[in-house]
C-alpha cells in the first residue's frame, strides 16, 4: 500500500507560497512507515484536479489532499473530489454550528460563503479542524482507496494530522511499521567519487542508502523499515558504521551535525579555544560558530578585517605584502591567522580571504579563488588554496569559504587525536 500527496493551489504553481506541507507530510508518513512515491501540485482548476485524481487513484490506495478547501470561488478540492465518483455533497449542520462559533469567539459575523465550508462527499467522515473553519475529510470511496483532505494552512494541517488522521489511519491497517533514518555527512569529497565507493551499498534493499549532495557537503541517507525504531536502528548500525570507514577523515558527522558543532566538540574535548579573521566571508565564519549554544566556551571572537588598512594595523599582517602579492595570496592568510592568535590569545587562529565575486576578479586571481590560513598551538601556520569556481554566487563562495575553513581546522585537530 501507497501513498500520494496531492497540494492544490494556483499560488503554489506560481511560486507565492514555499510548498512546506509536502516536506511535512513526507515525513510523517515516513515515519508511519507508509510508503510514498509521488507527489503532485495542481492549480485551482477542476478539470486538472479531476485528470490529477483519476491517474493518483489507480496508482495508490492513500491519497492525501491539501488546499482548496476554503470558502472563495476558487476552493474546489472537495467539490472536485465529490464529481469524480459520483456523490452528493451533503450539507453538515455540525460543521455549520462550528464555524459560526468560531465566528462569534472572534467578534465577526459568519457570512453565506461559509456554508461552501459545509458540505462534505455523501459517506464520508468529518475530519475536525480545530483552529480555523476548513474541516478536512476521511473517506474510503471504493475499496482499497482512502482520501483525506486537509485545509493548505501548515499549522491547521499539523493539528489535524496528528491528533485525528494519524489515529484513524493506525485503526485502518497503515502504519504499522516505521521507516527511520540516519543521515551521514561527508566533507571534502564530490558526490560522484563517495558513490562510487559506496556503490555496492546503494544496492541494499533494507536498509536503503541514497546519496545526496548541495553546497560542497555530501550526504548518504540510510533508511530502514521496523516494526520499532531499536529494531532499525539495529539494522543501520553496522551499514554506517562501513560507510563511516569508507569516508574516513571526509566523514564529519550525523543527523544534525554541522562542521561548526563538530569544531566546536572537538575544541571543548581538547579544552583549547579558537580565533577568527575574517575578509571576504564578513563575518559569516563567526556566524557559523556562534550559531552553536555554548561556543563562548571555546570562540574568543574575531577580526573582520575587510579592508587592507585593518589587516595590517589590527592584525599585523606586512603592508609590503599586501602591496606586492595582494590580500588575496598565501602569505597575507597566513598573516592574519597568526596574527588573530596572537590578538586573542587563542589556541587557534583560522583566516580567511577570497575574491567572493561576481566582480573583482582578474585572470591571475580569477572569482572564486580562497586562502586559507591556519595558525596552530605550536605557533606553526598552514595554508590552504581553493579555487571555487567563477559561476558560484556571492553568497554560495562565501558560505563554502567559511565551511572549508572549518573543515580543515576538523581535520587538524582530528590528526592531533
Amino acid at each position: 500500500m501507497s501513498a500520494e500527496i496531492i497540494c492544490v493551489g494556483t499560488e503554489l504553481l506560481l511560486g507565492d507560497i514555499l510548498n512546506s506541507n509536502s516536506q511535512y507530510l513526507a515525513r510523517e508518513l515516513a515515519d508511519l512507515g507508509i510508503p510514498h512515491y509521488y507527489q503532485t501540485v495542481v492549480g485551482d482548476n477542476p478539470e486538472r484536479l479531476q485528470q490529477v485524481l483519476a491517474i493518483a487513484s489507480e496508482r495508490s490506495e492513500l491519497l492525501i489532499f491539501t488546499g482548496g478547501l476554503g470558502p472563495t470561488p476558487d476552493d474546489l478540492t472537495t467539490e472536485a473530489i465529490a464529481d469524480f465518483f459520483g456523490v452528493p455533497l451533503i450539507e453538515q449542520a455540525e460543521i455549520i454550528e462550528d464555524i459560526a462559533k468560531k465566528f462569534a469567539q472572534r467578534g465577526r459575523q459568519m457570512v453565506s460563503s461559509n456554508y461552501k465550508q459545509a458540505l462534505i462527499p455523501k459517506g464520508a467522515t468529518i475530519l475536525p479542524n480545530l483552529r480555523g473553519t476548513a474541516p478536512g475529510i476521511m473517506w474510503q470511496p471504493r475499496p482499497n482507496l482512502t482520501i483525506l483532505t486537509f485545509p493548505g494552512v501548515p499549522a491547521e494541517m499539523h493539528q489535524m494530522w496528528k491528533e485525528t488522521a494519524v489515529p484513524y489511519l493506525k485503526t485502518q491497517g497503515w502504519g504499522q511499521e516505521i521507516i527511520y533514518s540516519r543521515t551521514l555527512k561527508f566533507w571534502g569529497i564530490g558526490e560522484s567519487t563517495l558513490a562510487e565507493k559506496v556503490a555496492s551499498f546503494l544496492e541494499l534493499d533494507n536498509p536503503t542508502v541514497a546519496p545526496y549532495a548541495g553546497k560542497g557537503q555530501v550526504r548518504l541517507r540510510i533508511s530502514a523499515r521496523a516494526s520499532t525504531e531499536a529494531e532499525a536502528q539495529k539494522l543501520i548500525e553496522p551499514v554506517a558504521e562501513q560507510l563511516q570507514q569508507i569516508g574516513g577523515a571526509d566523514y564529519f558527522g550525523v543527523n544534525e551535525d554541522t562542521l561548526a558543532s563538530v569544531v566546536g566538540q572537538l575544541l571543548n574535548e581538547a579544552d583549547e579555544t579558537l580565533g577568527v579573521a575574517e575578509s571576504c566571508t564578513g563575518g559569516g565564519l563567526g556566524s557559523m560558530l556562534t550559531d552553536i549554544s555554548g561556543s563562548s566556551n571555546y570562540f574568543l571572537g574575531g577580526v573582520m578585517a575587510y579592508d587592507n588598512s585593518v589587516k595590517a594595523s589590527v592584525l599585523g599582517v606586512n603592508s609590503s605584502d599586501l602591496y606586492t602579492v595582494g590580500a588575496v595570496s598565501k602569505p597575507v592568510a597566513m598573516q592574519m591567522a597568526a596574527g588573530v592568535r596572537s590578538l586573542l590569545s587563542s589556541s587557534w587562529g583560522l583566516s580567511i580571504t577570497g575574491i567572493a565575486g561576481p566582480s573583482g576578479g582578474t585572470e591571475t586571481k580569477p572569482v572564486g579563488l580562497v586562502y586559507i590560513g591556519l595558525a596552530k598551538p605550536d605557533g606553526t601556520v598552514e595554508c590552504f588554496k581553493y579555487q571555487l569556481g567563477q559561476n558560484r554566487s556571492r553568497s554560495s563562495i562565501r558560505q563554502i569559504s567559511a565551511c572549508h575553513a572549518l573543515d580543515q581546522l576538523r581535520r587538524s585537530l582530528l590528526s592531533r587525536a
